[in-house]
């Protein structure tokens, strides 16, 4: 809770609504919203007597569009991964996540995910730690098999102390890439850093901006899009990703177990996802029935014609609000 209070987002809880949908033939799709419920419950009566096919563009249903996949790849008879591409993945990999914790708790942290799979961790810095130390403990507690990203959401401010941080992190062989180091909209800071050869990669948020003097210049290593439109808009930057040879480290879904698994979902249907990040592990249950177990640094998708996975009815009723 410091970390989050260090920031002034005394942040408690994860308020979710999960969806069911139910077609003609009596399958059930499985959703979490990602809108307030009143709104959730006002788009879901529009839907009444509408098909799958009819929905599946609709980018402002939001996560209601992961149930209208479930049921839409569940009447294909494959996976949703399957159902996105025939030629999808069967594993992903999928990325650890911390806050921004005392060196100590960091290499805890790393630790703990080292020891549940995970073999990428991204890891947030923060004006009130020390990211060098922070490094130092994370990499002393796993194995040189783990690799670590930064996130600084902006706090390292300019390209002189970016660049001072981001030379030292090099010293980890763990370390290899660094995300938002400076604002978004300080293209110029970003051209600077490119010209500065940095010896890590850059990723940025990509969401909301204009992407062509960030293509154009090559000004990033890699995209990082977490914006909460599931459907056409992420398939949408995987062909832009395409187009510039550019990775996608996706986090649309870092809330929650279903949506993790349709995030994993995409990951494996678009080569140009190349991480799929999400913070479950750091609920008190994430309503799953199924696990995300991941093994030596990858997720196996479920092959079972839809999302593959169930609620944990029992969880759900048990953390109800209303």
């Amino acid at each position: 809770m410091s970390s989050w209070k260090n920031q002034k987002r005394n942040q408690e809880d994860y308020r979710l609504n999960f969806v069911r949908l139910y077609d003609a033939n009596g399958r059930v799709g499985l959703g979490e919203a990602k809108m307030p419920r009143d709104q959730a419950e006002a788009r879901l009566r529009t839907l009444v007597g509408r098909t799958p096919a009819d929905l599946l563009d609709d980018d402002s249903l939001r996560g209601i569009l992961i149930a209208v996949y479930d049921l839409a790849a569940q009447a294909a008879g494959v996976s949703i991964a399957r159902y996105l591409n025939p030629r999808a993945k069967r594993r992903i990999v999928p990325t650890w996540w911390s806050q921004c914790f005392p060196p100590a708790l960091m290499a805890s942290e790393a630790r703990l995910g080292y020891s549940l799979g995970y073999r990428v961790h991204k890891v947030k810095a923060r004006p009130w730690e020390d990211p060098i130390a922070q490094a130092g403990a994370i990499c002393d507690a796993i194995g040189r098999d783990m690799k670590v990203w930064v996130d600084a959401n902006s706090s390292w401010a300019n390209t002189q102390k970016t660049i001072e941080v981001t030379r030292a992190l090099a010293r980890f062989p763990q370390y290899f890439a660094i995300e938002s180091p400076i604002p978004r909209a300080d293209i110029d800071g970003y051209r600077t850093l490119r010209r500065a050869g940095l010896p890590l990669k850059i990723s940025e948020h990509v969401d909301g901006v204009d992407l062509l003097p960030w293509t154009r210049e090559k000004l990033l290593d890699a995209w990082i899009v977490g914006a909460a439109n599931l459907g056409p808009y992420v398939r949408n930057f995987a062909a832009q990703a395409a187009a510039a040879r550019t990775p996608i480290w996706i986090e649309h879904s870092i809330d929650n177990g279903i949506a993790q698994v349709f995030q994993a979902h995409q990951c494996a249907a678009w080569n140009e996802l190349e991480y799929s990040i999400a913070i479950s592990h750091v609920l008190a249950d994430d309503c799953m029935l199924e696990p995300f177990t991941v093994r030596n640094g990858f997720y196996e998708l479920p092959s079972s014609p839809g999302l593959g996975v169930q609620f944990d009815d029992a969880a759900i009723d048990r953390y109800r609000l209303a």
